[in-house]
């Protein structure tokens, strides 16, 4: 048997393989509701030779993929519901070449925009910047409540007990989970009530624990029927505060520093060097001579952040498709300079990135490379 000859893949290397790589690097549940990210075509039991990666399934970037090859794309090229994927369509065309040559087409859309690193973790490197936030997190975590119940003393272990039961009190790898404090509930019952202690028409003043659990808000139904079942009390007295949720260190853009500071025309300067060439260039608004150290960016289309940005503590927001008016209205109301680029330009550099994740798991075993194609539709210069 001769030796497997030297950069030759492994056959042991199933599309599945480069899948679960991807979707480790990308989590598929941080993509938004809207999108439509994953495997397109392809059978997840077969071999894969080589991986290129592009940001956009065009019919040009199809003939570079070798047969038995991943087309990684990062713009999804089925976004919107289809009811046909028919030869004779512009998308159905392609996909059914790319499934007559054992190719496979993938995307990671905002899935990786909103990863850690991804899409604007690359843009950002690009630009030479320092991470050290996230523009718009995600929220981290379920949506949980705050519930505090005030229990006479004699009842708190039961009561605290049954809200445990219920799924309450969990704070990551540790369970019954309480907080409380003594003080002194009082109440008059009224005609119709029967009241567990006291008596009707009489003030009473009863020593009672305030109890505070952690629970999930799905869990709210469940919790409230458990706590009026072991509470004491026929109108037991508690609050539910909904909680604010956690920033965690994924999400939409980032936020950098610059390793000092520079002109704006000179930062405007660096964008244009450091992306790829466009059509659309590198268009700026904002005082040439102001100072800039501290940036936003988002690849992609951005300008539903404008507000987000005007908040933060940045001089230049780099980002893509910004429109007339929103940038007008900006620059009325913020000093945050708007440097805006291509598309393609900004989501370009997360080719790169994504490479480097294939190759730190397949190493050699895997042909990965990126698309030099540029596939941003405005292609006349002027």
């Amino acid at each position: 048997m001769s030796a497997r000859p030297a950069g030759a893949p492994v056959a042991g290397i199933r599309l599945a393989d480069v899948i679960a790589a991807l979707d480790a690097a990308y989590p598929p549940h941080l993509a938004h509701d809207w999108d439509s990210v994953g495997l397109v075509c392809g059978d997840p039991d077969e071999p894969v030779e080589s991986v290129t990666i592009a940001v956009d399934a065009t019919e040009a970037v199809v003939d570079e993929v070798p047969e038995r090859g991943l087309l990684l794309a990062h713009h999804p090229l089925l976004l919107r519901g289809v009811d046909t994927v028919a030869a004779d369509t512009a998308k159905g065309a392609l996909i059914h070449r790319l499934i007559r040559t054992g190719r496979a087409l993938f995307s990671a859309h905002t899935n990786a925009d909103a990863a850690s690193p991804g899409v604007s973790d690359a843009l950002a490197e690009a630009l030479g910047l320092r991470v050290d936030a996230v523009l718009s997190p995600a929220a981290s975590g379920p949506d949980l409540d705050k519930w505090v119940v005030f229990v006479p003393a004699a009842d708190v272990a039961k009561v605290r007990e049954a809200l445990f039961d219920a799924g309450a009190g969990r704070i990551g790898d540790y369970s019954h989970c309480s907080w409380s404090v003594a003080g002194t509930g009082q109440f008059l019952p009224h005609d119709g009530a029967t009241p567990a202690i006291g008596e009707v028409g009489t003030v009473e003043q009863v020593a009672e624990d305030r109890v505070e659990v952690i629970a999930p808000s799905r869990l709210r139904s469940a919790i409230l029927s458990a706590l009026r079942a072991a509470h004491p009390y026929e109108e037991p007295a508690f609050d539910i505060f909904a909680l604010a949720p956690i920033a965690g260190t994924v999400g939409i853009g980032r936020i950098g520093e610059l390793d000092r500071p520079e002109p704006l025309s000179a930062f405007a300067s660096r964008v244009r060097a450091a992306l790829p060439a466009t059509s659309w260039g590198v268009r700026t608004s904002g005082d040439p001579d102001a100072m800039v150290s501290r940036v936003a960016v988002c690849g992609g289309a951005g300008d539903s952040l404008l507000g987000t940005v005007a908040r933060a503590d940045v001089q230049a927001y780099v980002t893509s498709d910004l429109r007339h008016h929103p940038a007008d209205e900006h620059r009325r109301v913020s000093p945050v300079a708007l440097i805006d680029v291509a598309h393609w330009a900004t989501e370009f550099p997360w080719c790169a990135q994504a490479a480097g994740v294939l190759r730190g798991q397949f190493g050699d075993a895997l042909k990965v490379r990126v698309s030099s194609l540029r596939t941003d539709p405005w292609n006349v210069e002027c």
